[in-house]
């Protein structure tokens, strides 16, 4: 009887003991469906831990049959691993610069998204969409409504703060679809009585701002970076040309920007010809570099934090490789001379003054903003067909991106004393 019992306590420890680890090293053969798992894992209830930089930032998750067989449904690499196993893992990350990060809240995702449909797409839903992560997407009227308080994470896709409908005039103002995008954009802000569409993004930019204030996470690529904070810098000032809301600059706009009321950004100059793409001298494209280089010279390298200290940042960068290859976009990269002393930078040009992805604190919440587009489309135009990333499941650029979505997620892992 007592041998039987005993049998049985020793089934119990080793199934009790068994724990699935998610590689994302070089040998996963689906980086950004391993998110997904993460995710759902935490749908259900199941909370798992984050591995900082053992193997790439691996989960390692309950001995769970369903989710054995769901990373099994959605092409997953995963190993089960023993007690034993367990104890190596946990002596190398001990000895290392490695940390073990829990998470145990399935984040409320929200992207900021106009619901008519842009004559371009945007990586950050092409990657929840891939990765079978749930979201809503808001506009204005919800964003006035107050609604930013139901969710934990934003996502800007693309906009354009400044009123300005992307600096798109030079080669789109006679296209159909700009024509349609000016049309509805004045009618929203006519609708919620403001007299232009600059007065209604820039009331929208400083919600966004008290949102992330009050302990909201942000995140935004290409346009919706520098066009955000330049908004917030020029909440009372008209920097837009007539072409975009009949109502010439204010002469002296220079003198009225108010740098301390960005997040990212001060001391910038700002482009308001309508002829010219950027925003401003906050962006620093390879164009602007000297002998500019071509695709294959193009990238920016991440930079390695300590894991223990800084957990934040290394799990922002958390990837099988640090050196990723450029991507250009309405806004490629910023220039490191404009940035805000207290901005961290998590990737950079090492050949320029370019930054490529940076993160910050404001009041309760953080924000991240990475330049470019596309990470697996270099030079990715306006009415191009969207990435298919089930060819690029093992993206370096992508996984960025799904760092940030995943970050909410985590609590600090109470350490032995």
């Amino acid at each position: 009887m007592k041998k039987n019992k005993l049998i049985l306590i020793l089934i119990l420890n080793i199934i009790f003991s068994q724990k699935i680890l998610i590689p994302m090293d070089e040998e996963q053969t689906d980086h950004l469906k391993a998110y997904g798992i993460a995710f759902w894992s935490l749908e259900n209830n199941d909370p798992l831990n984050w591995l900082l930089n053992f193997k790439g930032g691996s989960f390692l998750l309950e001995g769970k049959e369903k989710i054995q067989q769901e990373c099994i449904l959605r092409g997953v690499k995963y190993y089960t691993v023993n007690g034993s196993q367990l104890n190596e893992i946990y002596s190398t990350i001990e000895n290392n610069n490695m940390e073990i990060v829990l998470l145990e809240k399935s984040p409320k995702i929200a992207v900021y998204s106009p619901p008519e449909k842009q004559p371009w797409d945007d990586a950050v839903t092409l990657a929840l969409t891939y990765a079978e992560i749930k979201y809503d997407v808001i506009f204005d009227d919800e964003v006035l409504n107050g609604e930013l308080s139901n969710y934990d994470w934003l996502h800007l896709h693309h906009e354009d703060f400044t009123g300005q409908y992307g600096k798109f005039y030079k080669n789109y103002h006679r296209t159909a679809w700009y024509k349609k995008l000016k049309s509805d954009f004045e009618y929203n802000a006519a609708k919620h009585g403001f007299s232009s569409v600059q007065k209604l993004k820039k009331r929208i930019a400083l919600l966004i701002k008290n949102f992330i204030n009050q302990g909201g996470f942000l995140f935004a690529m290409c346009s919706a970076t520098d066009s955000f904070d330049i908004a917030l810098a020029t909440q009372n000032v008209d920097i837009a040309h007539e072409v975009f809301d009949r109502t010439p600059i204010d002469f002296d706009y220079k003198s009225k920007i108010n740098y301390s009321n960005g997040i990212a950004f001060e001391n910038y100059e700002l482009f308001t010809d309508p002829m010219i793409y950027e925003y401003s001298t906050i962006d620093l494209p390879p164009s602007h570099i000297p002998n500019a280089r071509s695709a294959e010279q193009d990238y920016f390298t991440l930079f390695e934090f300590s894991a223990k200290w800084d957990r934040v940042p290394t799990m922002l960068t958390q990837n099988h490789v640090s050196v990723i290859n450029g991507f250009m976009g309405q806004t490629t990269g910023f220039n490191k001379n404009f940035l805000k002393n207290y901005i961290t930078i998590l990737g950079e040009d090492p050949a320029s003054d370019q930054t490529k992805y940076i993160h910050g604190n404001v009041g309760k919440g953080t924000f991240t903003f990475f330049g470019g587009h596309d990470p697996e489309d270099y030079k990715h135009y306006v009415g191009d067909p969207q990435t298919d990333l089930s060819l690029h499941r093992n993206s370096p650029g992508y996984r960025l991106i799904l760092n940030n979505v995943l970050f909410p997620a985590a609590k600090k892992k109470k350490r032995k004393t």
